[in-house]
C-alpha cells in the first residue's frame, strides 16, 4: 500500500483553529454531503456530545461533523459553533423549518497545560469549521486539538512530556484509510513496530524515561482518584462502503492500535475514544478495514510524537537528548 496525506481523501474536509498560549484547540472534520460513522469508546472518563448518534439503533444514518477539541466538558459547546456554520450554509438534517446539522465531538483534558479558563468555545468552533470548508489547514504538530497534549503523567504533570496530533493514510487501489489521532495519555507511547519508546514518564532530573507500568505494579494499593488530564481520541477515515454497524467494529478494531502504541491505555483516567468515518462507497471488506484500521492509528500515534513541539516547559520528543 502507498502512503498518502490524510487530507487527499476525498469528501472530507479538516480545520483546525487554536489558542497557542492559552494551550487548547478545535479540529474539525465536516462532510457536507454527510458521512456514515460509529464510535467505541474504551476509557474510562470521556468528555463527548451526541455521540449516541453514532450508535447503530438511532435513526440517523450519517453525521454532517465530528469535533476533536480541547478543555474537558467545558469544551463541549464549541460544538454550537460549527453548527451555527453548517446551518448557515444549509447543510444538516431537513426538519422543514431549518437543517439541523448533526455535530458528534469528543474532548480531551488540556487545563493543566496552559490556561485553565480558557477553553474552546463557539467562536474557535465556528472558525474551524469555516476553515474545514473553505481553507483546511490541517496539520500535524502542537495544532488543533493537539495544542495542549501530553502524555506520561502518572507522576503529575511535572515530569510528563508534551506531545500533539497527529496523522497518517494509505491507499490500494482506490481504497483509501486514514487517522487523525490527538494523543493525550496518562501512558508512555512506543513505536508499534520496533517497540522503542517514544515518549512518557520523565524521570525527576529529565534525563530519561521510567516506565508506568512498573511504577503502577509498584503499589497494590486502591488509588481513589488518579486523574491528572488526558483522554486519547482518533478518528479513522475510508472512503470504504460501510455501515453504521460495521463501522462500530471498525472503531473497535482501530483500538488495538492504541493498545499495541500506548502503555497503559484504557484506565480509568482516560477517556480514550475512536470514531470510524465513511466518506465515499468503495467496496472493502470489514476485516480487512478494521486491520488496516490498527495499522494507521498506530502511525498516527508515532506522528503526534514525532511532530510535537516543547511548549509550555513540557519537552518534545525531538528535543531529548
Amino acid at each position: 500500500m502507498n502512503e498518502i496525506s490524510i487530507t487527499s481523501i476525498a469528501g472530507i474536509g479538516i480545520g483546525q483553529t487554536e489558542n497557542a498560549e492559552a494551550g487548547t484547540g478545535c479540529t474539525v472534520l465536516i462532510s457536507e454531503s454527510g458521512m456514515r460513522a460509529g464510535i467505541d469508546i474504551r476509557g474510562g472518563g470521556p468528555a463527548s456530545r451526541d455521540v449516541h448518534l453514532l450508535n447503530p439503533l438511532t435513526a440517523a444514518q450519517t453525521i454532517h461533523a465530528v469535533l476533536l477539541a480541547g478543555g474537558s466538558a467545558f469544551g463541549l459547546g464549541a460544538a454550537n459553533g460549527v453548527m451555527q456554520y453548517l446551518e448557515e450554509r444549509d447543510i444538516g438534517f431537513d426538519v422543514g423549518v431549518t437543517k439541523v446539522p448533526l455535530v458528534a465531538q469528543s474532548d480531551i483534558f488540556d487545563l493543566t497545560v496552559g490556561d485553565p479558563l480558557v477553553r474552546p468555545d463557539a467562536p474557535m468552533g465556528y472558525e474551524a469549521a469555516r476553515l474545514a470548508m473553505e481553507a483546511p489547514n490541517y496539520r500535524d504538530g502542537n495544532y488543533g486539538a493537539g495544542c495542549g497534549a501530553t502524555v506520561g503523567k502518572l507522576a503529575g504533570m511535572e515530569t510528563c512530556m508534551k506531545t500533539g496530533i497527529g496523522s497518517f493514510a494509505l491507499q490500494e487501489g482506490d481504497f483509501q484509510i486514514g487517522a487523525i489521532v490527538v494523543l493525550n495519555a496518562l501512558g508512555d507511547i512506543f513505536n508499534w513496530r520496533t517497540g522503542q519508546r517514544l515518549a512518557g514518564l520523565l524521570n525527576e532530573d529529565k534525563s530519561g524515561f521510567r516506565d508506568t507500568e512498573e511504577l503502577m505494579k509498584g503499589s497494590l494499593g486502591v488509588v481513589e482518584n488518579r486523574f491528572t488530564g488526558n483522554t486519547t481520541l482518533g478518528a479513522v477515515i475510508t472512503n470504504g462502503s460501510f455501515t453504521k454497524p460495521q463501522l462500530c467494529k471498525i472503531a473497535s478494531m482501530a483500538h488495538n492500535g492504541f493498545a499495541r502504541s500506548i502503555r497503559p491505555v484504557h484506565t480509568s483516567a482516560d477517556g480514550d475514544s475512536i470514531y470510524a468515518l465513511s466518506v465515499r462507497d468503495v467496496p472493502v471488506d470489514q476485516d480487512v478495514a478494521g486491520t488496516l484500521a490498527a495499522e494507521v492509528i498506530s502511525e498516527a500515534v508515532v506522528r503526534a510524537v514525532t511532530s510535537a513541539d516543547s511548549a509550555f516547559g513540557y519537552p518534545a520528543a525531538k528535543d531529548l537528548r
